[in-house]
């Protein structure tokens, strides 16, 4: 029984080739990475990209509410537009051939309906709009804060 202990513990050639790093290895190892990065301010450099950070989220919301206030605006003048041409029409009727009446109804629900497909072609534009201005400025930061962290690591 004493032998096969023996022999259990030694490592055998494989094993010794895929055995774990050691912690303290791996630790050195970093250290010495980390006293060459210069973090001579580097401090005031996270609370100044923090704050970036937080004016990049702020820019981002005023372009989406901006935008969505846009689309509502635009949306209320069109539901203004249909109501008036309906309006108009039903005023126009003469009243005495309901054959042309229903002919001019006809074509009036055809111009809206297409009028209403254009519309929302139109408000889907502005919304697609609004939503990529806003991701580029958040886009942006990203990018910004992927090169502050690349001169920071940066080895002088």
């Amino acid at each position: 029984m004493a032998t096969a202990k023996k022999a259990a513990a030694k490592p055998t050639a494989s094993q010794s080739s895929t055995k774990m790093p050691n912690p303290a290895d791996m630790l050195k190892g970093m250290t010495e990475r980390l006293q060459n990065v210069n973090l001579t301010g580097a401090g005031s450099k996270l609370l100044d990209s923090g704050r970036k950070d937080l004016q990049a989220v702020m820019q981002a919301n005023e372009k989406s509410y901006k935008g969505l206030q846009t689309v509502v605006q635009r949306q209320t003048e069109m539901i203004k537009s249909a109501i008036t041409e309906w309006q108009s029409a039903a005023k126009a009727m003469p009243g005495t051939d309901p054959k042309e009446n229903l002919a001019k109804l006809d074509e009036l629900g055809r111009a809206s309906f297409q009028r209403a497909i254009d519309d929302i072609k139109e408000l889907a534009d502005l919304a697609a709009k609004s939503q990529k201005d806003a991701f580029e400025v958040v886009r942006q930061r990203v990018q910004d804060n992927v090169d502050e962290v690349t001169k920071l690591l940066q080895r002088k």
